[in-house]
């Protein structure tokens, strides 16, 4: 399997699709409308029927059901563990191969009809190919909702904790996502109308350091901002242009540009072809820029006629090497430059200093068994970045007060810029799935008007949100890779829905 940075589990698209940055998890099953007509059979075994197999994604596993019938000519998906129904699929069937395409999530099912036709194998793309085999059901299974708990007047900061304390106690207890066995820990950050709260949980502390995954996808988006602000490069400015001279060719008609690539419109695949780790514990450590130029020069860099929404590490990866090639400087240089140094984030960095390092905690993999942390080089802006949620809560207030940065901020050459780009980085530049848009990497939720944006590694996981109409913020940070459970994804919106007053998402056992 890929090596994910996001929550974007091969079927976690299906929800909203970031292949992605999987969304907070619905408060209710997804529905979706009246699917599209399927190709009559041509063989007298016909796969019509219930099918339903697991899908391995790494660590996780994901019951997918198939609903069929090509005599009333209807396909549906669902993504049973995702607590997504209704998936709109069609399906074309010839002598024993069964094709299923899934256009909401870029995914198809190419599987084989066994003889006693009891039987699919074959396997599920959306990016590289994993195996998948299912079995004829004689009923569909009929996903419960999440549960829910009661809404409880809004919350405010002085009181989150004593709100999330009794909201956790499952959660802490025997058996919980963060029991004492499993050697999880959580740091919560929160500020709302510029008062700050940060706690832990679990093996976690305060001021414990934590890789943040895909959040980094943010920070490159705003070092977009800065050099756009700065006029060192335009949004509408091929990537070609900021590569080395040579590296592809120009295509023949519109071609991928810088803003493309941070609203993942750019359509570049999530991963390159040639990434072929040889240390899987370690597996971005010796992706190069040799081999992105090289995948780059190969795939070319034309822009699809009608780019859809298509969540890429390969592509926010490109875009902070290129934005690094015009500055001159490596990607951390101008982290630091530009971003972490005037906002004074000495928390926040791609290599660990000597006192980060003495707080990074240890991380584990889904199974809460220890795992080492990540080390990335060409796709470092995509995921590379470790943190404290201190340092979280100083960038996600600027993210909702530019105009009020940290004493000190605009002294700075990049502080002049810097109100003026974070400004920038929340205008939206595209749909990312139902509901929801897309800034400079920042992913935005409709209807509630939240920016949020969530990241794994190997280890580690997060999830941060801001929220402008209403003026607060919530980051999460875990020293756990997301395993069966979305587990961050909905600590991280449970905050939120307290702080809103509104139902939230239950913490406890999984139904």
């Amino acid at each position: 399997m890929t090596p994910r940075f996001a929550n974007g589990l091969v079927l976690a698209c299906i929800v909203a699709c970031n292949g992605s940055a999987a969304p907070p998890p619905p408060a209710e099953p997804v529905s979706a409308p009246a699917p599209p007509p399927v190709t009559p059979a041509a063989s007298a075994r016909s796969p019509s029927g219930i099918w339903l197999g697991t899908l391995h994604a790494g660590k996780v596993a994901l019951r997918v059901q198939l609903r069929l019938d090509l005599v009333t000519a209807t396909c549906a998906l669902d993504s049973l563990d995702q607590h997504a129904v209704g998936i709109p699929c069609t399906a074309s069937f010839t002598g024993t191969a069964l094709k299923v395409d899934v256009p909401a999530v870029k995914g198809t099912m190419q599987v084989t009809l066994s003889v006693d036709g009891n039987a699919l194998d074959g396997t599920w793309t959306q990016g590289e190919p994993l195996p998948l085999t299912m079995t004829r059901q004689l009923a569909a299974i009929e996903p419960k909702p999440p549960a829910i708990d009661p809404a409880l007047p809004p919350v405010d900061v002085a009181h989150i904790q004593e709100v999330l304390d009794k909201d956790l106690a499952a959660a802490l207890a025997s058996g919980g996502e963060l029991a004492p066995g499993t050697d999880a820990g959580v740091t919560i950050g929160v500020v709302q109308h510029g008062v700050r709260r940060i706690f832990s949980y679990g093996t976690a502390k305060p001021d414990s350091v934590f890789e943040i995954g895909s959040v980094t996808k943010t920070f490159t988006g705003l070092l977009l901002a800065q050099l756009v602000e700065q006029k060192k490069v335009r949004l509408d400015e091929p990537v070609r242009s900021l590569l080395p001279a040579g590296t592809v060719a120009a295509p023949s008609g519109p071609e991928i540009t810088l803003v493309d690539l941070s609203a993942q419109h750019s359509g570049l695949p999530r991963m390159p072809d040639n990434f072929a780790p040889s240390n899987p514990s370690d597996p971005y450590a010796d992706y190069d820029k040799k081999l992105l130029f090289a995948f780059i020069a190969s795939h070319g860099v034309a822009l699809p006629a009608k780019p859809e929404f298509e969540y890429s590490n390969l592509g926010v990866g490109l875009l902070g090497e290129a934005l690094a090639e015009r500055a001159g400087r490596s990607y951390e240089a101008l982290l630091h430059d530009e971003v972490t140094g005037p906002l004074g984030m000495k928390d926040t960095a791609v290599a660990l200093t000597a006192a980060m390092r003495a707080r990074f905690i240890q991380g584990h993999d889904g199974d809460h068994k220890p795992a080492g942390a990540w080390n990335l080089d060409a796709l470092v802006g995509a995921g590379g970045i470790r943190s404290t949620a201190a340092d979280m809560l100083t960038y996600l207030e600027a993210q909702l007060h530019p105009d009020h940065l940290p004493r000190g901020a605009s002294g700075t050459p990049a502080g002049k810029t810097l109100a003026a780009a974070l400004a920038a980085s929340h205008v939206m530049h595209g749909d990312a799935g139902p509901g929801m848009h897309i800034a400079l990497n920042w992913m935005r939720s409709d209807e509630a008007g939240v920016f949020w944006h969530n990241g794994a590694t190997g280890a580690y996981s997060s999830f941060a949100l801001f929220a402008p109409d209403s003026d607060f913020a919530v980051v999460v940070l875990s020293n756990t890779a997301p395993g069966d459970r979305q587990f961050m994804d909905e600590l991280g919106q449970h905050i939120a829905q307290r702080f809103a007053g509104k139902p939230a998402v239950s913490l406890g056992p999984a139904q």
